[in-house]
């Protein structure tokens, strides 16, 4: 289904959530803005037909009436919300910094706005993320490659793709014809985890060597993913720079939760060891927690944290002089 596509169904559900009266077709017409792209009556009423067939098909419990029961008013529409209503939900404190951490992640990447109207839609079920504990974590996924977006969207899809590549050994540059299986990140860079059609193994590919236009080559869903597929691990399998390493932090009871989730660490715990490779990456997390986190050892690790949090102090300085 086109992204387009959703957003029309979705804005569909909420119009007809939104209202305890039936709305009639010219009024969910005026409602649904994607409606407004129909030139003619016939293209409308084509398309809200398939769309009323889609949300039934979803298991949206899409019905129709009338105003009275003694009048042939103009049939209307409207969700039934008790069969459409959801079980309470829950999450754990967790949960919910994985939750926070989600919707801000993607803040400088393509998917910014999916993630912030997930939030929204979280906060109406009564599902506050937990706010408190991120602040001053800013993390940042950066997709500046032209390929990230089509290849995201194919992955998702499970729809085969081909582009120009450059090999890191011998810098050539061929055609390569790949299914998507996975996007993931790793040290800073993105990679594509997928069959390679052509050498008919699983191969790994960074997104900063591909070069032109990604071109879609088959339908919607062609193939399946292998259930067991794991993207990190294909790709830290290539990334021999440093060798994997222990720190020891204190956390403050009840916070510094992205790090807990990373050492695996209940919430109460005060002490956590978390293994890492990039002593940089891991300064970042840390100096991000702020005073809810402190590095007992390595001293190298030490050295880099207070390194960010004197930059911010100094950048902090300078900008309340500047003002």
């Amino acid at each position: 289904m086109s992204a387009r596509r959703t957003e029309r169904l979705l804005n569909l559900v909420i119009a007809l959530l939104s209202t305890r009266s039936w709305l009639t077709k010219d009024q969910v017409r005026a409602a649904v803005p994607q409606y407004a792209e129909c030139a003619t009556d016939e293209a409308f009423d084509r398309m809200f037909e398939r769309d009323k067939e889609e949300l039934r098909e979803l298991g949206v419990p899409l019905v129709t009436g009338g105003g009275s029961a003694w009048f042939e008013d103009e049939q209307g529409y409207r969700i039934d919300r008790e069969a459409y209503a959801l079980p309470e939900v829950s999450f754990t404190p967790a949960e919910l910094a994985v939750l926070g951490l989600a919707s801000r992640v993607w803040q400088q990447a393509s998917l910014a706005g999916p993630a912030a109207r997930a939030v929204v839609k979280l906060r109406a079920l009564g599902v506050e993320p937990d706010e408190e504990s991120l602040v001053g974590l800013e993390p940042r996924v950066r997709t500046t490659e032209p390929a990230f977006q089509p290849l995201y969207a194919a992955a998702r899809d499970r729809a085969p793709v081909a582009f120009r590549y450059r090999t890191a050994r011998t810098g050539e540059l061929a055609r390569r014809r790949v299914q998507p299986w996975q996007m993931t990140s790793w040290h800073g860079r993105w990679y594509l985890v997928g069959h390679d059609l052509d050498r008919d193994d699983v191969r790994v590919f960074r997104l900063s060597r591909i070069e032109g236009a990604v071109t879609r080559t088959g339908p919607s869903g062609s193939y399946e993913v292998p259930p067991d597929v794991d993207g990190r691990a294909l790709v830290s399998r290539l990334d021999p720079a440093a060798p994997e390493r222990t720190a020891r932090l204190r956390l403050r009871p009840g916070r510094a939760l992205a790090l807990r989730l990373r050492a695996g660490a209940p919430t109460e715990a005060e002490e956590v060891a978390v293994a890492f490779r990039d002593v940089e990456e891991l300064a970042g997390q840390v100096a991000s927690a702020g005073a809810d986190a402190v590095v007992l050892e390595p001293q190298d690790l030490q050295e880099a944290v207070l390194r960010r949090l004197r930059g911010a102090l100094a950048a902090q300085q300078a900008s309340a002089e500047a003002s």
